[in-house]
């Protein structure tokens, strides 16, 4: 699995960082910094973190395929 955020769209909401704390955190108020190489293990939360994106800006890729993550209603 491998993460990719689009850094010019991340507002900074922090939804990734409380569901997928392993995975992102925010430095400062502003900053997202990931792991963009999570391990397995952490799947169900980072998939559940890129779904509440407010914006959209987590993609997840499996083996150099993209997969679109729809926001959760």
């Amino acid at each position: 699995m491998r993460i990719v955020v689009d850094l010019s769209r991340c507002e900074g909401y922090a939804q990734c960082a409380f569901l997928a704390p392993d995975a992102f955190r925010m430095h400062g108020e502003e900053a997202l910094m990931y792991n963009p190489s999570p391990d397995d293990a952490e799947r169900d939360q980072v998939l559940r973190a890129a779904a509440a994106c407010p914006v959209q800006a987590i993609l997840v890729e499996w083996e150099g395929q993209h997969t679109p993550v729809e926001a959760s209603s």
